[in-house]
Order: C-alpha cells, then sequence, then structure tokens
C-alpha cells in the first residue's frame, strides 16, 4: 500500500486539480508526480526521509507531496507564512534533509543554512529548481505497510507548544474509508470540492485533498480565502463540496453583495476545525439554502472522529462517530461520564496516530497504553446519541472547586450587543485558586465599560462564574482555522 497511489484508479483524461485557469488531469498528475519522485530519488532521498514542503496551496505542494510519499519518504507540510526562526525551528525537530519551497518565500529566503546541518538541499522554484526535479525520469511508488509513516503534520498549539504528530499510510487511508462509510457525505467522480484550506493542516490535506483524489472528484485550489473570490470559484466551477472552518461561513454571511444563491450548486458543507456558533448556521441556511454539517476530529485523529452529516443531529451537535471509530466520554476519576454530564472525549480506532515525533513523553501523556487518545476536549452526549462539545478540559476554570467552563461565560458575553469577539481564561487567585479573566473585542464604534460588563454577566451566572476582570482589546489572537490561541492570551 501507499497513499501516494490515490490517484492511480482514475481516467487519464478526467480532472483531479484546477489551479487558476490550468485544469491538471490524473493523467497528467500522474506523470508529474512520477517525474518528482524521480528528481527526489536522484537528490538521494530514501524512505524515512524527511522531505519538508513550505508552499502555498498550489501544484507545487501537491506534486511534491505525493512524490515524497511515494517514495516511502516523509511529507513535512509547514506553513509558508511562518517567520523564518520558526521554520528553522520546526525543520529542526522533524531533522528534514530536503526543503521544497514555492515561489516569493521570505521565510525560506532568511533561513540561516549554517544553523540547520541536516538539511541538505533547498529546491525553490524561485530559481526554477523544482521545474527541473520535476523533469527527470519517473521512477515507481514505493510499496509501504500500514504501520510507516507518511507525514509529520504540526498540531494547531491552541493551548500549548505545537508537536509533529506521525500519521501512517494506514491511519490516513483509514479516515477515508471510515468518511466514505457514510455516502451522504462523500464527493463523487463529476463532484467539484473547493480546496481552500490550507494543505498543511490535516482539515485541508486528508479531508479536502486526498478524499478528492481518491475519489476521482475534481479539487480546485484557491491559495486564499477571499470571500468574494471563492465566491466566484463557487459560481464558475459549479462546486458542490465545501469544507471550512466557521470563520469562513461568518465572512460569507457578512458579504453583503453576495447573491442569495451564491451557493446553488453545492450539496455537502462541512464545517470544523473550531466550534461553530448555532446563530451562524441558523443564518447561513436561512440566507444560502445550504445546511452547515459541523464535525470534529484532531491532528492525531487524522482527522475526523464524527460528523452530522446523513443523521439528524441538531444545530451544535458535531454529530455522531464514524464507522470503526470509538469514543467514550471519562471523568476526572477516569469512570465513564453519566448521559448529559460533560467528560473528556476518548477516541480508539485504526486512524488513530502512533504518537508524537521523537517525543515519549508527550507520547504517553495523549495515549493510553490500551491505545485510546486522550482528546483534552470535553463533550456531553445526549439521549439520541449526539454529541456536543464543551470545552478544552485543560481549559476548564477552578473556582474555589467550582467547574466554570469559559465557553458558558463566552456564550453570555456573546449575548451583548456591543461585543464583537471574546474569550475566557482562567488566572491564579489567592483566594479562590483561579478567577475567571474575559477579554473582550468591542463592535465597530462602540465602547465597552467593564464594570457594564460583569455586571451584564451577573444577570445569567453565578457571581463565581462571573469575570473578576475584563480587558478590553483590538482584536484576539487566532490561528488559521479560527481558534483562538489562549496561550497566547495567558
Amino acid at each position: 500500500m501507499n497513499l501516494a497511489s490515490i490517484v492511480d484508479p482514475h481516467p487519464a483524461d478526467a480532472v483531479a486539480l484546477v489551479v487558476g485557469d490550468r485544469h491538471v488531469t490524473f493523467g497528467e498528475l500522474r506523470d508529474l508526480t512520477g517525474r518528482a519522485r524521480g528528481g527526489l530519488r536522484a537528490l538521494g532521498v530514501e524512505p524515512g526521509d524527511r522531505v519538508a514542503i513550505v508552499s502555498g496551496t498550489d501544484l507545487l505542494f501537491v506534486v511534491t507531496h505525493l512524490a515524497v510519499m511515494g517514495l516511502g519518504a516523509i511529507s513535512v507540510p509547514l506553513n509558508a507564512a511562518s517567520p523564518a526562526a520558526a521554520l528553522a525551528h520546526e525543520l529542526r525537530l522533524t531533522g528534514a534533509s530536503v526543503l521544497v519551497a514555492g515561489r516569493a518565500s521570505a521565510a525560506v529566503a532568511g533561513l540561516d543554512r549554517e544553523s540547520l546541518p541536516e538539511l541538505e538541499h533547498v529546491i525553490s522554484a524561485d530559481e526554477q529548481r523544482w521545474e527541473e526535479l520535476a523533469a527527470a525520469d519517473p521512477v515507481d511508488v514505493v510499496d509501504r505497510s500500514p504501520s510507516d509513516l507518511a507525514v509529520l503534520l504540526f498540531t494547531s498549539g491552541t493551548v500549548g507548544v505545537p508537536r509533529p504528530a506521525m500519521l501512517t499510510h494506514g491511519n490516513l487511508i483509514t479516515n477515508l474509508d471510515q468518511v466514505a462509510e457514510v455516502p451522504e457525505r462523500l464527493p463523487q467522480p463529476g463532484d467539484v470540492a473547493l480546496g481552500v484550506l490550507p494543505l498543511f493542516h490535516v482539515f485541508g490535506l486528508n479531508v479536502v485533498l486526498h478524499l478528492g483524489l481518491r475519489t476521482g472528484s475534481t479539487v480546485v485550489l484557491a491559495p486564499r480565502f477571499d470571500p468574494v473570490g471563492t465566491l466566484e470559484l463557487v459560481r464558475r466551477h459549479h462546486v458542490t463540496h465545501i469544507a471550512g472552518a466557521p470563520a469562513m461561513w461568518k465572512a460569507w454571511l457578512e458579504l453583503e453583495s453576495a447573491p442569495d444563491d451564491a451557493l446553488a450548486s453545492v450539496r455537502v458543507a462541512t464545517s470544523g476545525a473550531a466550534k461553530l456558533p448555532v446563530e451562524v448556521a441558523e443564518r447561513f441556511e436561512s440566507r444560502f439554502g445550504v445546511h452547515l454539517d459541523e464535525g470534529y476530529g484532531l491532528t492525531e485523529t487524522s482527522p475526523v472522529v464524527t460528523a452530522s452529516t446523513g443523521t439528524d443531529s441538531p444545530y451544535g451537535s458535531i454529530g455522531v462517530p464514524l464507522p470503526g471509530i470509538e469514543v467514550r466520554l471519562v471523568d476526572a476519576d477516569g469512570e465513564p461520564s453519566l448521559q448529559d454530564d460533560p467528560g473528556e472525549l476518548w477516541v480508539r480506532g485504526d486512524n488513530v496516530f502512533p504518537g508524537y515525533w521523537n517525543d515519549p513523553e508527550a507520547t504517553a501523556r495523549a495515549l493510553t497504553p490500551d491505545g485510546w487518545l486522550r482528546t483534552g476536549d470535553l463533550a456531553v452526549v445526549d439521549g439520541e446519541g449526539h454529541l456536543f462539545l464543551v470545552d478544552r478540559a485543560k481549559e476548564l476554570i477552578l473556582v474555589s472547586g467550582f467547574n466554570v467552563f469559559p465557553a458558558e461565560v463566552e456564550d453570555v458575553l456573546g449575548e451583548h450587543p456591543d461585543i464583537e469577539a471574546v474569550a475566557v481564561t482562567g488566572v491564579p487567585d489567592s483566594a479562590t485558586g483561579e478567577a475567571v479573566k474575559a477579554w473582550v473585542v468591542p463592535a465597530p464604534g462602540t465602547v465597552l465599560d467593564p464594570d457594564e460588563l460583569r455586571e451584564f454577566c451577573r444577570r445569567s451566572l453565578p457571581r463565581y462564574k462571573c469575570p473578576s476582570a475584563v480587558h478590553v482589546v483590538d482584536a484576539l489572537p487566532v490561528g488559521l482555522t479560527g481558534k483562538v490561541l489562549r496561550r497566547a492570551l495567558h
């Protein structure tokens, strides 16, 4: 087996990718990938070597990524927008021997090569070296076992430090098969998916790119999310499937110039990577006639764990587990949680990663001896089996021994008409152990009074759940998928 072989079964003249005005067929993609494998082999890349890819959502990324895995090497997609220092740290951490870079990468240009002794080759599109690499004589795909590593992907680091998660060929293919078990969410040949999520993120990589290539459908690659430009791509290419983060759906809602039939061709719209506000989902369906199916996953699960597509899950629910995935909710004592009581979500299945690269301590904290992944996310299940996320276990605030979930305070403050965005964290307190602290962004043209906001909370929350301090800020630090980076707030 080899994940890179997902492009092989499809007709040579079927369109695999749309990149700008270029339509890349599966036959052309197979040829480009085979030649890139030959170019990487000529550089000395062997099975198990790490090859970093620093590029946008483009053809260079796709061809290089497939070629690396096809050789049995390990693809290491990195954020092209990272500063040079962060990029150098990730290269050292993964021990990459080759770096393939797209055009105009300031971070790659700013690398101190002397500080990266393991980095033997930098192949840059700016220097036309990638074109030379991709013109080599083709070589065949190398057979791999399900346990061989295919990709190292850095986690989002919304709470702790980002770590490279090891994903095997078996992990990624298994999750594609698990998604395929529910035909309502599966694209078919002739369907068109919008590929606007970054490919260095597991959501864009496996749920959009790999799934599209596996099913023989077409993926329209968009270099970045622009509300107007991406809606035009949907119209022009008759996009049928869209996967995105809540910030994307909200941006389209706020686009007054968008016609109500702008998404008329869309059959399946999937939201993930962050919690989807119920209000956004309801307004989106009311305006565009498209139901948003919320799902849940992590880098460590390749990524999809649950989905609401094809179910009767209400808005606010992340749906039910995919076939072949076990989930359980566990309380602080490691015992099963009762119905309607929050518990940490644990996951087990062949899609669950084997651990973090060269970090046995972090791996041991994440995985139980019998293969359960401790996600760190708190959830509840209703009587119908629908799961609802509550908060991050690590973000639970203990005030005088009482549990305070940041999300419940954020929900209350989010109802204030003058608040644009809000995040809540716990801070040390000598009297209560911890106290609640809120960070709020005012809506345009408004002025927020912290004292008034605390009083606003007291109308809906017990006193111990109300913020002891409210800070008014211009913006909240967020990751690419819209999650608030609470570590930055701390």
